[in-house]
């Protein structure tokens, strides 16, 4: 079966567009023109990634991000004609994978759809090498992209499960903020480190981990972030 995307924004020449571009690239798509109609046609057929203009009349492409994020970890995009960068790392904060500003692409959203749901084939030889990573109580099974603490899941989404394993696989070492980007996400991000940080605050609260006691991420100021070896303090 295709995945199945949630394209909402009020310019309807814009969601037209996205549709057609998502169409030919193989994917089912579901149209939404204000935010009411976007979280009401999610609830219904809870597709497998949600594109989200903010600038919606009534209800917003925040609040609607907000609600979604309450149940589900289905990657979130959002456009935005807002280029400020407060307006992106509050969307970022809420949750989403990607934010892409207006005028894009089209080419390039389907691009970052591809990105954001890709669960990458593996081979044999990954799967020998793929065991479940364990940090004390805390557990990431690559093969089956979960993570749980003392036997309790923790909801990640697939980009913040990408950082936290690349993290994890080599703890102790300090990554800087572009290196985590790069690694987790390719060239679906614009080059933009800021973006890391906002990731890390929502791994942090998905792992109920303490920035200031930290006891799994530790911030190495200035530089970028560490997965802390067993009793090590940040």
């Amino acid at each position: 079966m295709p995945s199945t995307i949630l394209i909402a924004d009020d310019e309807v020449k814009i969601v037209k567009m996205v549709a057609g571009y998502l169409e030919a690239a193989g994917y089912r798509t579901l149209s939404a023109h204000d935010g009411l109609q976007a979280f009401s046609l999610f609830r219904e057929n809870d597709p497998d990634c949600i594109i989200l203009d903010i600038n919606m009349p009534g209800t917003d492409g925040l609040d609607v991000a907000r609600e979604i994020r309450k149940t589900s970890s289905a990657p979130i995009i959002f456009l935005s004609a807002r280029t400020d960068e407060t307006d992106r790392i509050v969307g970022l904060e809420l949750g989403a994978d990607d934010y892409v500003s207006k005028p894009f692409s089209p080419r390039e959203l389907v691009a970052r759809v591809r990105a954001v749901l890709r669960r990458p084939p593996l081979t044999k030889a990954d799967q020998d090498h793929e065991s479940p990573l364990r940090r004390g109580r805390l557990v990431l099974d690559p093969l089956k992209r979960s993570v749980n603490i003392g036997g309790e899941p923790r909801n990640l989404t697939a980009v913040q499960f990408d950082i936290l394993a690349y993290l994890m696989r080599e703890p102790g070492r300090v990554f800087s903020r572009l290196e985590v980007l790069e690694a987790a996400a390719g060239t679906s991000f614009e080059g933009y480190e800021r973006t890391i940080d906002a990731h890390i605050k929502n791994i942090r609260k998905a792992l109920g981990d303490d920035s200031g006691e930290p006891r799994f991420i530790g911030t190495v100021r200035g530089v970028g972030y560490r997965f802390l070896e067993q009793g090590d303090e940040a």
